[in-house]
């Protein structure tokens, strides 16, 4: 379909010279957010990018990064995203958002961007069974890193982020929200990372080792593709300067959760993506006081937070979760940007 000449004059205007005339429908010229009017699912958008401009879609998901271009010229992005109510976490705790799919545009100089939606029945999926440091906060000043895992990807798979604050094992097979939710969802050759552990405080090393059984046992029974996330860990740091055993997620019965994590995965001969190990080797390359940026600080956030994560610090964390994609050859390998 050609652009419509009222847009195509639009183009013109913002300099995005080369836009090729046949295009994705629908095309929409975003100046600072925009919506569109759709259901829920799964949908590619495509963009035409111009300045220092990003997205943002929906609960403050990062879509795009930002892309810095020579004036008068554009970058052409991709990205598939889902749509559904609530926007963010699935409690509905910070809201149910706004209907339709909400775009924003991000960066330090953002110009507007001409964005087609277009759906995609049948995009595989990649499901996020976590808690709070990898979930989608709608509001500041918490971020997880699976809010910023989509910007790693092209066109393709779309990430479904059902990370829960407070969510332990425990919590996430008994609360008919969490994983009794998301599992009928589940089609053969989807893939589910499933990295919960910060709450499983009080959790036994016999029951934890159940629990991620059940939920590997069910993402399989729904033909689809179990993989285990060690957690990130947190900013606490020894005399030492290296992190505490409650930095690397040790509970407070003394089980390394972690470590557990590689056993079942083992046991199990699913993938693992050890976000423990490269996470740790960042912070404490990083040292105590160069990493504090990767979380929530006094100074730029109003409080100190040792657990959760800043916009730069998801997006860190979701890049290594991305470079062990790559490197554990999974499936999903081949939608990585590069």
């Amino acid at each position: 379909m050609r652009i419509p000449a009222t847009v195509a004059a639009v183009v013109l205007g913002l300099g995005l010279c080369g836009v090729p005339a046949a295009a994705s429908p629908h095309w929409t010229v975003c100046t600072v957010s925009c919506s569109f009017d759709v259901p829920a699912g799964d949908y590619e958008v495509e963009a035409f990018l111009t300045g220092q401009t990003g997205l943002d879609v929906e609960a403050r998901r990062i879509a795009l990064a930002p892309v810095a271009t020579p004036a008068g010229r554009y970058v052409h992005r991709s990205v598939t995203v889902e749509v559904r109510t609530p926007e963010g976490m699935p409690s509905g705790e910070d809201g149910p958002g706004t209907p339709g799919l909400q775009v924003r545009l991000t960066g330090t100089t953002p110009r507007p961007a001409l964005i087609a939606v277009t759906p995609k029945p049948r995009a595989p999926r990649v499901f996020v069974l976590s808690d709070s440091t990898a979930a989608d906060w709608a509001n500041l000043p918490k971020n997880g890193w699976a809010q910023a895992l989509p910007e790693y990807f092209r066109a393709g798979p779309s990430v479904r982020n059902y990370a829960q604050s407070g969510a332990s094992t425990v919590s996430y097979l008994a609360d008919p929200r969490y994983f009794a939710r998301v599992r009928p969802m589940v089609r053969p050759g989807d893939t589910a990372l499933i990295q919960l552990a910060h709450n499983d405080k009080q959790t036994t090393e016999t029951d934890y080792r159940a629990n991620l059984a059940t939920l590997i046992d069910g993402v399989r029974a729904q033909g689809g593709a179990p993989v285990l996330v060690t957690p990130p860990v947190r900013h606490r740091f020894g005399a030492d300067g290296k992190l505490t055993p409650l930095g690397l997620v040790v509970n407070n019965l003394g089980v390394d959760l972690p470590a557990v994590m590689r056993d079942v995965a083992r046991q199990q001969r699913i993938p693992l993506l050890d976000l423990t190990a490269r996470s740790k080797a960042l912070v404490e390359s990083l040292g105590e006081t160069a990493s504090w940026p990767l979380y929530l600080t006094l100074a730029h956030d109003g409080v100190d937070d040792a657990t959760h994560l800043s916009r730069y610090g998801a997006e860190q964390f979701a890049a290594l979760v991305a470079q062990a994609v790559a490197q554990a050859r999974l499936p999903l390998a081949r939608f990585l940007r590069s």
